[in-house]
């Protein structure tokens, strides 16, 4: 069976088709720019690449743009009755939701009636639902949530120092989000040491251009770095991450920012782009810093240093640490930012084998054999969870 993966941005529509239950790869890609008269849509057929130019003014006319394509071109030889079921992935399930589930008017309802939580991300979540139920009327739906794997932090861990009565009212606590990633790369440590990861206390480090660390305790969540917002936590490409609240009450008195202003700065113009003055690309500061820019050496450093800091405080949350991992385009490819981040960590058990470190290809073990810590590169694949999951759903309601 063929199953449609949409993972709806504000801007962007990236999807695959995967036939399943092997989890094939049919055709990826993605529709950019949405909302003006130039949109790109890219989708790879194996290694072959195609790209065409379209306006595109909304996720509906992007998903119909996908099925036209695809489809009434005959390019892929199937058709869209061929479709069994669409995945979506919705970043922000609340505190009520923490199980993939089929699409009916009750969920959409509880989506709807959340989506101030995530007012950048839900939103457009829906839309692609919306759009899904009018082009495809009659294929099942399902919702993977991207803080669903979370939902097992102690209230210890997820309560703010607030009053309480704002958590109560408003929901406002730590959610955490890259769950979806991270439940990909527990599956990816199980094949790596053919044993199962809750057997183990693993910190987990997802690090792309949103990055976040997770304490994850014999299977179990127990605590991650982003929190109400994917801000917190970790520096990340655009988003300043831990940064104290009167801060930003000071600069928006200092430099009249609105409410819009400073979020904009905090989420958008703040992290490796804000600090460095160079771009929100880990490879191009790299660059930078090897020229001798100080910035860029310092952005480096105050990254590492933050990604130094949750490895620690994850370790002693969980009374030990056994696996440490790292994923995500940062994570998986850059060897000095996973070098820089182990050393000094020799007295907690981590020896990290810098021959093994710079040479890796994608995946594998790159710790000491001496090493009490495993320290283990992992690659992540989101939609493969949301393919997994779709279509155990799918299984169940034709039994």
């Amino acid at each position: 069976m063929n199953i449609l993966i949409l993972n709806c941005g504000s801007s962007s529509i990236k999807f695959q088709i995967a036939e399943m239950p092997e989890y094939n790869v049919v055709v990826q890609g993605s529709v950019e720019r949405i909302g003006y008269e130039d949109a790109e849509f890219k989708y790879y057929i194996g290694n072959d690449k195609n790209s065409e130019i379209f306006s595109v003014m909304n996720h509906e006319e992007g998903i119909n743009i996908i099925l036209d394509t695809l489809f009434d071109k005959n390019i892929l030889g199937i058709s869209k009755s061929d479709i069994a079921a669409i995945g979506h992935r919705v970043v922000q399930g609340g505190d009520k939701q923490n199980v993939s589930v089929i699409i009916d008017q009750n969920v959409i309802d509880y989506i709807e009636n959340i989506k101030d939580l995530a007012p950048l991300h839900n939103p457009n979540h829906l839309a692609g639902i919306y759009a899904c139920q009018k082009l495809l009327p009659d294929v099942m739906q399902a919702v993977v949530f991207d803080n669903g794997f979370h939902m097992s932090l102690p209230e210890s861990a997820y309560v703010y120092g607030i009053p309480y009565e704002y958590y109560e009212k408003y929901h406002i606590r730590r959610y955490g989000f890259h769950g979806i990633a991270f439940r990909s790369m527990a599956e990816e440590v199980d094949k790596i040491l053919n044993d199962s990861h809750k057997n183990y206390k693993i910190v987990n480090m997802m690090l792309g251009s949103g990055t976040t660390a997770n304490a994850l305790k014999y299977g179990k969540s127990i605590e991650v770095s982003t929190g109400f917002t994917p801000q917190e936590g970790l520096i990340q490409s655009t988003r300043a991450g831990d940064i104290d609240a009167a801060a930003i009450l000071y600069l928006m008195k200092k430099e009249g920012l609105s409410i819009e202003k400073a979020d904009e700065l905090i989420n958008k113009k703040s992290g490796w782009k804000g600090l460095s003055g160079i771009s929100n690309d880990m490879r191009e500061i790299y660059d930078e810093a090897g020229k001798g820019n100080e910035r860029a050496q310092l952005t480096i450093d105050a990254v590492c240093h933050r990604f130094k800091k949750y490895v620690g405080a994850y370790s002693a949350i969980m009374e030990g640490m056994d696996i440490l991992v790292f994923s995500g385009g940062v994570g998986q490819n850059a060897h000095y930012i996973r070098e820089k981040v182990c050393s000094g960590l020799e007295y907690m058990g981590v020896e990290i084998d810098t021959n093994k470190n710079k040479n890796l290809k994608e995946a594998g073990i790159i710790s000491k054999d001496s090493s009490k810590v495993k320290i283990i590169v992992v690659k992540a694949n989101e939609e493969k969870i949301i393919a997994e999951d779709t279509f155990n759903l799918y299984e169940k309601i034709k039994i």
